[in-house]
């Protein structure tokens, strides 16, 4: 896709959400800009993806793909009931960037899953979440949620990318009452510091497939999105 070698095309998710627009108050494809202020940082291109029926061709037109973070996860796709804190989901997101990381790992496509990003990764690769932190065991009062962000510290693995590009150690902020039980088959290479929890999955037979549970766009790390861009860019 790149012809000149310098600005790979990264496409972004987004959610279906009310929003005003001078007088007028519609559902609109929306997406903070935080998302596209780092990948044009990063030396990229974005572009807004929205829910579609059959996003996959959308795959022959990008270099590389976010997974942004958004609504609560139906609680279906890892088999559970939802939870009286479970609101707001949307199967038709859901559908659709199930479509998209599918069709992207099936071409090596180089792809950064942001907190729900990295939760659909998880359950994707036979996962299952925690439906509310504050109602879980050890892991009450993980961070802030709800419009609240809140930080604290994550110790990442050895020999992981995640280390290799931010350190053994380092802050995160925690803006999601969800957080991921289990990673399935994915490589887990970050924990929380102060309860454990799950920050950060990868798969080691792709090009580039990494899933942190914090917003790196909100925070400065935007290491993260170079090293996505450096890597659609071939």
């Amino acid at each position: 896709m790149v012809a000149d070698g310098t600005m790979p095309v990264i496409g972004v998710t987004c959610s279906y959400r009310e929003a005003s627009f001078a007088n007028w108050s519609m559902e609109s494809a929306i997406l903070p800009s935080t998302y596209a202020r780092a990948i044009f940082r990063a030396g990229g291109t974005p572009v807004i993806i929205p829910p579609s029926e059959n996003p996959k061709g959308l795959l022959d037109r990008i270099d590389g793909l976010v997974i942004a973070g958004g609504p609560d996860l139906d609680p279906s796709t890892h088999g559970q009931n939802p939870d009286p804190d479970t609101k707001g989901f949307c199967p038709e997101q859901d559908a659709s960037e199930i479509i998209l990381l599918e069709g992207a790992m099936e071409r090596d496509m180089p792809m950064l899953g942001i907190c729900r990003g990295m939760q659909l990764l998880s359950v994707l690769h036979g996962g299952s979440l925690h439906q509310h932190l504050d109602s879980t065991s050890g892991f009450e009062g993980h961070g802030g949620y709800d419009g609240v962000v809140t930080e604290h510290g994550v110790i990442t693995e050895g020999g992981s990318r995640i280390t290799a590009l931010m350190g053994l150690g380092f802050t995160v902020n925690s803006t999601h009452h969800q957080g991921v039980a289990d990673a399935g088959s994915l490589r887990v290479t970050a924990h929380a510091e102060h309860d454990g929890l799950i920050e950060a999955v990868e798969r080691d037979d792709l090009r580039f497939c990494l899933g942190v549970q914090w917003h790196p766009e909100r925070i400065g790390h935007d290491v993260l999105y170079s090293a996505l861009v450096q890597v659609a860019r071939g």
